[in-house]
């Protein structure tokens, strides 16, 4: 990735500012509380399982997006698969080509995907947690027919798929219990979102920023929100997060914090809570000295799921602000469109939204 073809140049209001506005608020959250008692018996424990509740409803509401510490994954296994995926990415790119996703294998390397119609300054691997993973086998909303994704593996590193597949169970654990304190933070029942999972669609991706000669044209990753129900990312400490601040529409950079994990909010959320959470934009930043790498776990429900307001969050004087629509069709209109550059934006939840 040397100089910047103009497929990677961003519109002038998109491109990045020269000025770095650093989080100061972006919640950061101590799980310890959760990690530390198995089932709480004393007044206190209580006390502060309920005070994490509470700070989790308050990050999602306010921010969309908050930090972890005290989270539970293992550090090694973090460690491991970032090592991995140095690995992985350091070889020639005819090596790593070698396992490119393309239409039919959605799944493994691949170095041209866009964001917003507009390429990003970076490549990819990806792999599912559930292997094989269930979905449609077409868009066509009468066809019911599934076929399954695979993971492509590539020779080397030759410890890559133990790693992913070991941090993977971690960070899914992690994962379920934030919804299980979503849910609480919303009136619900702490396992309310569990059967949602049972065959979930969730992936992981190892990405790699190399660094950029005109980190001024282009991004990483162009302004979006997240489609699933909840991202987990490992960052390292080069940074380039930008959060889109609810307040006041400012682009905000999240400050690395040593082993925590950040959390966000994605538009099925947005639409389970009725919009007492939102999906927040944000976007990925280059820098033209310093390479960087990240890895989010994307939550996704089972493919089958149909994705609408829950019921006990609409009443009268709230109701449903969104029609029911197919994960499983969502998802793949989503994957396929990484394969082409379209004409039109890509779909969206609002597509679904009822108007007022």
């Amino acid at each position: 990735m040397g100089e910047v073809d103009p497929a990677f140049i961003q519109d002038p209001e998109h491109r990045p500012k020269l000025s770095i506005t650093e989080a100061e608020g972006i919640p950061l959250i101590d799980l310890s509380p959760i990690n530390s008692i198995l089932t709480p018996d004393s007044i206190s424990e209580l006390k502060a399982i309920e005070g994490l509740v509470r700070e989790i409803g308050s990050a999602c509401k306010n921010w969309g997006f908050f930090q972890v510490i005290n989270h539970g994954v293992a550090l090694d296994k973090r460690e491991k698969i970032e090592t991995a995926a140095r690995k992985f990415f350091a070889q020639p790119l005819e090596e790593k080509r070698k396992i490119r996703r393309d239409e039919k294998i959605v799944v493994g390397y691949y170095d041209t995907e866009h964001t917003k119609n507009v390429r990003d300054w970076k490549e990819v691997f990806d792999f599912v947690v559930e292997e094989p993973t269930l979905v449609p086998a077409s868009l066509d909303p009468e066809d019911k027919e599934e076929t399954e994704w695979i993971n492509q593996w590539p020779e080397n590193p030759p410890e890559l798929r133990l790693v992913c597949e070991e941090y993977a169970r971690e960070v899914e654990k992690l994962a379920l219990k934030l919804m299980g304190l979503i849910a609480l933070s919303l009136g619900l029942p702490e396992d309310r979102f569990n059967s949602y999972f049972k065959d979930q669609t969730s992936f992981i991706r190892l990405n790699h920023y190399p660094p950029c000669p005109s980190p001024r044209l282009a991004l990483g990753v162009g302004r979006h929100k997240d489609g699933g129900a909840l991202t987990v990312l490992a960052q390292d400490d080069v940074g380039g997060l930008e959060v889109k601040r609810k307040t006041d529409g400012e682009w905000i950079r999240v400050k690395p914090t040593p082993n925590a994990y950040i959390i966000n909010v994605g538009d099925v959320i947005q639409v389970w809570s009725n919009e007492r959470y939102e999906s927040v934009e944000h976007r990925v930043m280059v820098n033209s000295e310093k390479e960087r790498f990240s890895i989010p776990f994307f939550l996704n429900p089972a493919h089958y799921t149909q994705v609408k307001p829950l019921e006990e969050l609409t009443d009268e004087r709230n109701p449903a602000k969104y029609k029911p629509y197919s994960w499983g069709k969502f998802i793949t209109h989503r994957k396929l469109s990484n394969f082409k550059k379209l004409n039109t934006e890509n779909i969206q939840i609002y597509h679904f939204r009822v108007s007022e």
